[in-house]
């Protein structure tokens, strides 16, 4: 089954709001057995949704189409796809009424005149219950085909895509085709290793992922591997990934560190737990990203102590015992002074596993025996210990997220070796 996504938004075409809505959809629709043939984006005008959802409809009979349906001036999808199947707005008075219902339990006062609007609906469509939002959806059925109007906050869209179209549209699927066939996908996170040595590494081995495609995926964090199986039935598409995942993974070894939406803080923290191993890390040039990196993690306080942010020299000195004598010597971003940093965190805490980062985030202070992107970690697990010097490209933001990330998995390589 094919279906078109219409995003209606001014900002989305100005460039101030992400499109997340339609890669939502799309992999929603996938994993039901239904397909996205095209995607398009319009400004708030009548006459462009109008010709939009028109020409979906004519291509493929089914549209999904989200924003414009909230209470402004500029949101006129509702108007526009009313016109375009010749059914009048209506006011609907039960759902005008949950409207009013819901202001009165969340805001002082009577409800705005303009959320009238949100309880209009074409006559002859169904409304489709939003209980994050004001704006309700409304499927739309016709000579012309079928419309599926949402709202276009994400969290809101999400619910309702969830709860209603998702078996809305898999049961379509279904009648049409009877055995549903469906498109699957898993991550393999990575990290340590270019995309171009990935792909050296795993193209030279096709059998190893089987009939599923292989994508790659760099960021800053490293490296996601994205394997898909495509028009199958659900069951044989899961064999097809697992099969495949289970053959890539052999492969990759450590450098896998998971898969789909697994944070690398996470097993870090996992790790040390198993062991029975408490953390604590001391910053400086990322000053406290590597902390907020675990403590996002549920439950991290069992591992996870605390921190020091020494960016200045002398706090290094004085909150981690680091000698004066060291940094003079060879300088704070040193492997000297990250090794330290580590110990000093380490004794003061009292915890069996330490990381430290000190380096050169820029765009300033720069050298040539220490350019921009230098970084020195450190790090401890029981007796063991490892100091690595690396240059990260990028911008300030990026040398500061790829040290808190190379950090962790130097750690978990460490402890790793530790249990072998």
């Amino acid at each position: 089954m094919d279906l078109e996504v219409v995003t209606v938004g001014n900002e989305l075409l100005l460039g101030f709001t992400l499109d997340t809505n339609a890669a939502e959809i799309a992999r929603a629709m996938a994993g039901v057995g239904a397909r996205v043939a095209r995607h398009v984006t319009v400004q708030d005008d009548e006459r462009a949704i109008r010709d939009a959802v028109a020409g979906a409809l004519r291509r493929s009979g089914t549209v999904i189409v989200t924003g414009g349906l909230g209470p402004t001036r500029d949101d006129c999808t509702r108007a526009a796809v009313a016109r375009l199947f010749g059914r009048p707005l209506e006011i609907d008075e039960a759902l005008l009424r949950a409207l009013e219902a819901r202001f009165a339990q969340y805001r002082p006062g009577p409800m705005p005149a303009s959320n009238r609007t949100q309880a209009e609906v074409p006559r002859g469509a169904v409304t489709i219950p939003n209980p994050r939002g004001t704006a309700p959806g409304i499927l739309l059925e016709g000579e012309r085909g079928t419309a599926i109007l949402l709202p276009g906050v994400p969290a809101e869209m999400r619910g309702m895509l969830d709860a209603s179209v998702v078996p809305l549209v898999a049961d379509r699927v279904r009648q049409e085709q009877g055995t549903v066939r469906v498109v699957r996908s898993r991550v393999l996170r990575t990290t340590g290793l270019a995309e171009s040595a990935l792909a050296d590494l795993l193209d030279p081995l096709p059998e190893a992922a089987g009939d599923v495609s292989i994508a790659y995926l760099p960021s800053r964090a490293g490296v996601d591997i994205r394997l898909t199986a495509g028009s199958a039935p659900a069951p044989e598409a899961e064999d097809r990934l697992n099969r495949a995942a289970a053959g890539l993974r052999t492969v990759l070894g450590s450098r896998c560190y998971g898969e789909d939406g697994d944070d690398l803080a996470a097993v870090v923290l996992d790790e040390l737990r198993h062991r029975g191993w408490t953390l604590a890390v001391a910053e400086s040039c990322t000053g406290g990203m590597l902390g907020a990196r675990l403590t996002a993690v549920p439950g991290a306080s069992d591992v996870f102590l605390g921190g020091v942010v020494a960016y200045a020299d002398a706090v290094k000195v004085e909150a981690l015992g680091v000698s004066p004598g060291v940094i003079a010597e060879n300088g704070s971003v040193s492997e000297a002074v990250a090794v330290a940093m580590a110990e000093g965190v380490a004794s003061r805490l009292r915890v069996h596993a330490a990381i430290a980062i000190t380096g050169v985030a820029g765009p300033g202070g720069g050298t040539d025996a220490k350019p921009v992107g230098t970084v020195w970690t450190a790090v401890l697990a029981g007796k063991a210990q490892r100091v690595v010097r690396r240059i990260f490209p990028g911008g300030r933001d990026d040398v500061r997220r790829r040290s808190a990330q190379a950090a962790l998995d130097l750690l978990r390589g460490l402890v790793e070796a530790e249990e072998r």
